[in-house]
Parts: C-alpha cells; sequence; structure tokens
C-alpha cells in the first residue's frame, strides 16, 4: 500500500513539475471555482425555505406561537416587529391544523363560546353583562373582518341601562367602529351603507345615527341618508355624475381618435355645464280634434224642419158664447194667404282633453366643451398632419356636441348653431410624453447562469487537459518502447548466459519487485 502511495505522490510530483506556468495557474483557478460551485450548489439546495404560517399577530400571540413552536423542536422566525412568524414551507399547512386544534393562539377576547366552556353557579349579573357585552364586541369584529378590504377592526358598544320602569325603557344603543382597512382599497357608498345596516341589525335598539365608523387615517365613513337629497341629488352626488358625463364622453372620444390616428398621439379633455334643476309638473290641455279649422268631432246631430202653407177661411165657432169664456174658433186673417218654414239643427261637438303629469330629467347638459391635442405623425413636422384630417376631428367633434346638449339649450334651429367656440383642436408636439422602456424578468435568477457559464468553462478545460496527458503519455509510452526495443537487440559478441548471471538477474528482479522477501533472503544467508 506505502508503495502505491508513494508511487501515486512520484507521478503527481512529476505530473506537476513538468506543468508550465500558466497551466498550473489554469489547473488551480479550475479547482477553486469548482469548489466554490459545489458549495453554493449544495447551499441552495439543502436551504430551508421559509413561510409565513401567520400575519398581522398581536406580541402576545407572537409569543405563544412561539413557545409551541420551540417546545415541538420547530425552526421559527419572527419577522414585522413581532407581527408575522415564519415555519418551514412544508410545514405550514400541517402546523395550522396542529395549531387550531389546540386553541393557538388565544387572543384574550371573550366570545359566545366561552359561556358554553364556563356555564355555571357563582357568576353575578353585573359579571354576565360584562362578560355579555365583550362576547358582542368580539363576534361583530369578526364579522366585520370578514368584509373585502378590512383587515382588522375594532368595535366599541354602549348599551343603555335597564331601568326599573317603562318610560327608562326608551334609551338606545351606540357604537364606535375603527377600521384598519387594505393599502389603497376604496369603498364605494352602496358597501359603507351596507356595512352600517349590518352593524344595526346585529345589536337591538340601534339605529344608524347612532353608529360612527372611521378608518386608521382618521376618515369617516358617513351613511347616504336619501331621505335629506332634495331633488334626489346632493353636491356630491352631482360632482360625482358630472364628473361621469365628462369621463365617458373623453373615453369614447379617445377611442375614436386615438383609432384614427394612435392611442399615443391624442389627448383628450371634456368640460359639461351640467343643470341639475328637475321639475314636476301636471297639465290639462284641450285640443280641437281638426287644429286647422278648429273644429272638434261631432259626437250627436239634431235637425228639426217645420213648413207651413195656409189659405184665408171663413169665422166659425159657436154662437151665444159669453165674454169670459175663450173664443173656440179661429179668427179669420187678412185677405190672402201665408207659408211659414223654420229649421233648427243641434249639434254636440267634443275636443280633445289632454292630462299629462310631467317629471323632468335630473340633469341637462347645458353646454359642453371638448379640447383635442394632436401630435402629427411626424412629431417634429406639423405639416405631416393633412388639414382634411384637422377638419373631419372638427366634424366630429361637432356631432357629438350637438347631439349631447339639451336641445332645448341649442334653441330652435339645432343645425344652424356654431359650434366653433365648444371645440378646440390644437396639433402639438406632446414633448411631456412618458417613453416606456420594456423590461423583461427573467425567470432564471442571473446567478445560475453566471454559475452554469462557470461549470461549463471548468469542464472544458478539464477535457482539454484531459487530452494532453493522454497525448503525452502516448508519447511517453512510444519512446519507452522504442528503448526497450533498442536495448532488447542481441549482440552477437555477448557470450552465452551462464547460470550465474541468471540467478543474478533473477536476484535483480526479485529485489526490484519484492524487495521484503529479497531482504528476508539476504539475512537467512547471512544468518547461514
Amino acid at each position: 500500500m506505502k508503495e502505491k502511495l508513494l508511487e501515486m505522490k512520484n507521478r503527481a510530483a512529476a505530473f506537476w513539475g513538468s506543468r508550465e506556468k500558466t497551466q498550473k495557474t489554469a489547473i488551480i483557478t479550475s479547482v477553486l471555482v469548482g469548489i466554490l460551485a459545489i458549495i453554493a450548489i449544495v447551499y441552495f439546495l439543502t436551504k430551508t425555505t421559509m413561510a409565513p404560517l401567520y400575519k398581522d399577530l398581536t406580541p402576545l400571540e407572537t409569543g405563544q406561537i412561539k413557545e409551541v413552536l420551540d417546545t415541538r423542536g420547530i425552526a421559527s422566525q419572527i419577522t414585522d416587529n413581532g407581527t408575522a412568524i415564519l415555519v418551514p414551507q412544508e410545514a405550514v399547512d400541517g402546523l395550522k391544523v396542529d395549531l387550531a386544534a389546540e386553541g393557538v393562539p388565544k387572543s384574550g377576547s371573550i366570545d359566545y363560546s366561552f359561556f358554553g366552556e364556563r356555564s355555571g353557579f357563582g357568576m353575578t349579573d353585573n359579571e354576565f353583562q360584562i362578560m355579555k357585552l365583550d362576547a358582542m364586541q368580539t363576534e361583530l369584529a369578526n364579522l366585520v373582518k370578514s368584509i373585502d378590504g378590512v383587515k382588522d377592526a375594532k368595535v366599541m358598544i354602549t348599551m343603555p341601562d335597564e331601568g326599573v320602569f317603562v318610560r327608562d325603557s326608551g334609551q338606545e344603543a351606540s357604537a364606535s367602529i375603527v377600521l384598519h382597512t387594505e393599502p389603497g382599497y376604496q369603498f364605494d357608498q352602496a358597501q359603507i351603507n351596507a356595512l352600517y345596516h349590518l352593524v344595526s341589525k346585529s345589536i337591538s335598539n340601534l339605529s344608524t345615527d347612532n353608529i360612527v365608523i372611521m378608518n386608521q387615517n382618521f376618515e369617516y365613513f358617513d351613511l347616504a341618508n336619501n331621505n335629506n337629497l332634495g331633488n334626489g341629488l346632493n353636491a356630491t352626488t352631482q360632482l360625482e355624475l358630472k364628473k361621469e358625463i365628462e369621463r365617458d364622453i373623453q373615453r369614447q372620444v379617445q377611442q375614436m381618435l386615438g383609432m384614427m390616428m394612435g392611442h399615443s398621439k391624442v389627448v383628450v379633455s371634456v368640460t359639461t355645464d351640467i343643470d341639475f334643476t328637475q321639475e314636476n309638473r301636471k297639465e290639462d290641455l284641450v285640443t280641437p280634434v281638426d287644429p286647422d279649422n278648429m273644429a272638434g268631432i261631432a259626437v250627436s246631430v239634431e235637425r228639426i224642419t217645420e213648413t207651413y202653407t195656409g189659405s184665408e177661411d171663413g169665422a166659425g165657432g159657436i154662437n151665444g158664447t159669453g165674454e169670459a169664456d175663450p173664443n173656440s174658433y179661429i179668427a179669420g186673417g187678412a185677405n190672402g194667404s201665408g207659408d211659414y218654414e223654420r229649421l233648427e239643427e243641434r249639434i254636440n261637438n267634443d275636443v280633445n282633453r289632454i292630462s299629462k303629469e310631467i317629471v323632468e330629467s335630473p340633469y341637462k347638459v347645458r353646454d359642453m366643451g371638448i379640447q383635442v391635442m394632436v401630435e402629427p405623425p411626424v412629431a417634429n413636422d406639423p405639416l405631416s398632419l393633412q388639414n382634411n384630417t384637422i377638419d373631419e376631428i372638427r366634424q366630429i367633434l361637432s356631432t357629438i356636441v350637438r347631439t349631447s346638449i339639451d336641445k332645448n339649450a341649442l334653441g330652435e334651429n339645432p343645425q344652424e348653431v356654431d359650434m366653433e367656440d365648444k371645440i378646440v383642436v390644437s396639433v402639438q408636439t406632446f414633448n411631456g410624453k412618458a417613453e416606456l422602456v420594456e423590461t423583461s424578468t427573467p425567470i432564471i435568477p442571473i446567478w445560475m447562469y453566471v454559475v452554469g457559464g462557470i461549470l461549463v468553462a471548468i469542464i472544458i478545460l478539464l477535457i482539454v487537459l484531459l487530452m494532453r496527458r493522454n497525448k503525452e503519455e502516448e508519447l511517453e509510452e512510444e519512446l519507452v518502447e522504442e528503448e526497450i526495443v533498442q536495448l532488447n537487440i542481441p549482440d552477437i559478441n555477448n557470450e552465452k548466459e551462464s547460470e550465474g548471471s541468471a540467478r543474478r538477474k533473477q536476484l535483480e528482479k526479485m529485489a526490484k519487485e519484492k524487495p521484503d522477501e529479497f531482504a528476508k533472503l539476504l539475512r537467512s544467508w547471512l544468518s547461514e
């Protein structure tokens, strides 16, 4: 074994001594880089990936979880100023289930399960009321925290004392809520109203007027009272509606002109004047059926015609009547005959009776202005934008303005209204336009490419060195074979080998190949 080690040492020394200085430097560098690469790969492969077990904890809850993890011998890290705790990623799911089964962490809050666990005798009314109030606050806070956008919630409820008399039971409860909202999350009015009603219905004798809700930035969330809006739109709603109308028109113009000129070459601004006056009126109108002749429709017609033709007759009657008795004869007329004719026509005409209950729209666009800035196709050459293109843009904008403004505001002839004062088209170079530089995020980290390149270079270098070494060994073997062949050339002058020379050669061969046995043989000869 020692001879083999010595032989390997001698070969290594001979190989190292036969190398040049540059080759030695390259070999040492390759070995060091390879060792560092192996260490880095082993480190990243054996590194434990930590993942959050819980976040947004209180220091008390963090301490409880840390104590349990240390007892189990699980590695953990506390981050975010003691509000989060990290554990190995592969153990996150199992630890959540185990800790939940053990009731860890315990926040110290009292919920409704407290009464089921500790129900019994010996609790006074005051203690029960305090615990009940604390449980209500905890349950309501948990209910609010389940809403999107709410990270945490603190609830303070004030309940009126129950009086002995009936007249003392008219007091109402109140609630104050502080929300810790997600960064950048905005609640709309519908969500705020729903939150108010949720709190109001969770506690008896709690009206929405006695609820105050604010966030951690001291921003109040007010309930929109629809009964105090007058015509249905308050100042805030009017401003939001005005912005919404301007934004919709701006988007339409921007999209249309962007398809024609390019989205980065058009900037649109829209301003409006909106009348929010709302009118309710009732009209009872009576109009003729035939407006041209101012005549109605004949409902009923009655026509009477009388005609009489008579001649002279003698006097007649009964003689001897008294003066007081009426005459029973027809008195004679003038000499000759007479004609009589009477025409009578009765027509009942009816007219249109119209009853209207008119509710005007809650808003009208009285005026509008559109300002458009267009960048030429060649930014530094305003002449690259043709005049007919500008005229087409003005025509498009005129149509949009004419159809958006209320017809009563435009007058009797809307088509004749001049739109030049309502439209501005400016051709400018956009000097303030931000240039976006696309940056691609590599999927594989850069250091992996560096390590891979170094490893490839080391492998190539080792292959080259091995090839050179094989070539040198082949050359050395060829030289040795030539020497051996030359030494084995028989010499005609040599005498025949004697028995003594043969034994001498055997001893020399034994001394070279088996020095231990040769030494034993010498000792035995010397002892003899």
